[in-house]
Order: C-alpha cells, then sequence, then structure tokens
C-alpha cells in the first residue's frame, strides 16, 4: 500500500490526496505537522533530505518527494494525464506555472496569514508582493479560463488539480476572487467532478491514519 506523508492543511499535500480520493487509491496517511518541527526530524530527513511534504512511500521503499511529481506519477495511465504529447506538455506547463508563479505567491500569503500565528508581523515586507504577483497569476488564469471549461483542451487534469490546491482557498490569504468569474466558475466545476473531496477529507479507515510523532 502507498503510504503518504502530509500536513492536513498544506495546499500541496491536498493536492495528492484530491487524487488520490479521485482514482480510489488506498493509502496510508501519516501526519506530519510542519508547525511542530516533525519534518526535520533525523528519521524524516532520512526519507526526504529536503525535509518537505508531501512525501509519497511506495511498495518497495522508495520515496517520491514533490506534489507536482508525485501527481504526474499517480496520474499515468489515467485521463487525468493526457497521452497525446501537445496535451501532455500542456500539462506540464500549467503545472510549472502553478510552481513558479501561483503556489509561491498565493499559497505563501495563506500559510504565513492563516496558519502561522503572527505571520503578518513576520512577513510584513512580502504580503504586498505576494498580493501583487498572486493577483498577476489569478489574471493570467482567468484570461485562459475565459475560452476555456478546464486548464488543457479535453477534460479535467492534473493540471486542474494542481491549481484548484491553492486558488480554492485564496480568500484565506486575503485574495478576493469577486474579480475573477472565469475562475470561480472553474473551480465549481473541479468541485462538482465525480470523487472530489474536499481540504478536510482523511481516509475513513482509522488503520489508515498514523501520527509521526
Amino acid at each position: 500500500m502507498l503510504r503518504f506523508y502530509a500536513m492536513q492543511s498544506s495546499g500541496n499535500c491536498y493536492k495528492v490526496r484530491l487524487l488520490l480520493a479521485r482514482l480510489g487509491l488506498p493509502f496510508e496517511l501519516v501526519d506530519v505537522d510542519l508547525l511542530r518541527g516533525e519534518n526535520r526530524t533525523p528519521d524524516f530527513l532520512m526519507k526526504n533530505p529536503e525535509g518537505r511534504v508531501p512525501l509519497l512511500e511506495l511498495p518497495g521503499g522508495r520515496y517520491l518527494p514533490e506534489s507536482n511529481a508525485i501527481l504526474f506519477y499517480l496520474a499515468e495511465g489515467t485521463s487525468l494525464l493526457p497521452e497525446a504529447p501537445l496535451e501532455r506538455a500542456e500539462v506540464l506547463r500549467w503545472m510549472f506555472f502553478e510552481q513558479h508563479s501561483h503556489e509561491p505567491n498565493i499559497g505563501a500569503a495563506r500559510f504565513w496569514l492563516k496558519l502561522v500565528r503572527g505571520g503578518r508581523e513576520l512577513r510584513t515586507h512580502d504580503i504586498d508582493r505576494w498580493l501583487e504577483e498572486g493577483y498577476a497569476a489569478l489574471g493570467v488564469m482567468e484570461r485562459h479560463l475565459a475560452r476555456r471549461r478546464f486548464f488543457v483542451d479535453g477534460g479535467l487534469t492534473i493540471a486542474d488539480l494542481a491549481l484548484y490546491a491553492h486558488t480554492h482557498v485564496a480568500q484565506e490569504g486575503e485574495f478576493d476572487l469577486t474579480g475573477f468569474p472565469a475562475v470561480q466558475a472553474w473551480l465549481a466545476r473541479v468541485a462538482a467532478a465525480p470523487g472530489h473531496v474536499d481540504m478536510g477529507w482523511r481516509p475513513e479507515a482509522s488503520s489508515q491514519l498514523v501520527n509521526i510523532a
């Protein structure tokens, strides 16, 4: 069985749980609390020297870090990752955009303003930049989605899941989505797709829940 190391409130971890749920893949969930430093223990650093979550442990003991790499691996052979070279490249294009232009601003603002006590005071000089660049990323998404139902022609892909994870809670980073109607409509379409779970979802079986502490 897959073992998934994650922090429940993390958008990067949520996107992987969302895919696992959509695909109906059984997995063991291991809670790792970054705010308590559980990702910096010697045991965890042996699994991932970068000390980051999410982290996927595969049968046989191999480890795969990085949320979008995990999405790409798990989606292989499914409709969420197209086979055609151009469509597959488009998926990667938007996943690169998510990690380069989207998550470092929208995700960072949410993390420091919502999850970290005193985060506003700690990162005062970064907030205006996060908002400016985050709104710029939302503008790119709005223009693209004004003509499409999903990010890649043909239907829902892991590019949508990657971008959905942080966008649907962008207000927790003080982003106002009122001026982005195409983005809001897209969020509703992603949430309405079969197998969708919210950010609080966890595997049902108690045997699948483990705490690293």
